[in-house]
């Protein structure tokens, strides 16, 4: 089977990005305290970003948005301009977290380059995005960066047209099911689940049941072997 192209999903593949959205939604919950319950604020939080994200896309500042919302919703507009203050500060941190390869990352993204055409295929802001690749030291390694709004079978179906020889003869590697692993075979793709800690709610997804094409690998660094096995 002839392999010609990678592509790889970014936050919480190649860096922490979960954990960083967790602590600021305890910040929130904390925050909001005086007005709701953990739970009612959870809920509210989790319909208000659903119903945002064709709005405002995937990504720090979207979520920002959509804390504010939720705050002014819960209190009836009743929420103090304090209050309003130390969300848009926790969300500016955000932005600003120091970026960090997982473990692993920089050695296999090295050897996959030597034989392989990397291409980073994630979705959120993307000024941000550009930032944090920019940060982690791993742009050169990539052939091509694809930010993208969603995540289909179209969207792989076209990037891996454009950046390589078709989805047939690509792999996906990602820790979202949902995003990275069920549209990439959709489209023909092979997929890598590399399993982070923490999943999204909106991300979570079953994996598919004996699909030739799908594998499960215990970490990043598991990657290259498993492509040039595949690849033959």
């Amino acid at each position: 089977m002839t392999i010609t192209t990678i592509g790889l999903d970014a936050d919480d593949t190649l860096w922490h990005n979960e954990t960083i959205f967790r602590l600021t939604h305890k910040r929130f919950v904390e925050l909001l305290a005086p007005y709701a319950d953990e739970q009612a604020l959870e809920s509210k939080l989790a319909e208000t970003e659903k119903r945002n994200l064709r709005l405002y896309g995937y990504g720090v500042k979207g979520f920002t948005l959509s804390m504010i919302e939720t705050a002014m919703e819960l209190t009836q507009d009743k929420v103090s301009i304090g209050v309003i203050k130390q969300i848009l500060a926790a969300g500016r941190e955000m932005l600003t977290e120091p970026v960090e390869p997982l473990p692993g990352v920089d050695l296999a993204l090295h050897q996959l380059s030597e034989r392989y055409r990397l291409v980073l295929i994630t979705k959120g802001d993307l000024l941000h995005q550009e930032q944090k690749l920019a940060a982690s030291g791993l742009g050169d390694l990539f052939a091509a960066v694809e930010i993208v709004s969603e995540k289909d079978a179209d969207t792989y179906r076209r990037v891996f047209a454009r950046h390589g020889s078709g989805a047939e003869q690509a792999v996906m590697a990602g820790n979202s099911m949902r995003s990275d692993i069920l549209p990439a075979l959709e489209a023909g793709s092979w997929g890598a689940l590399i399993p982070y800690p923490l999943v999204w709610a909106h991300e979570a997804a079953d994996a598919p049941v004996d699909h030739g094409r799908y594998v499960e690998l215990g970490s990043i660094a598991e990657l290259p072997a498993w492509v040039d096995k595949v690849a033959g």
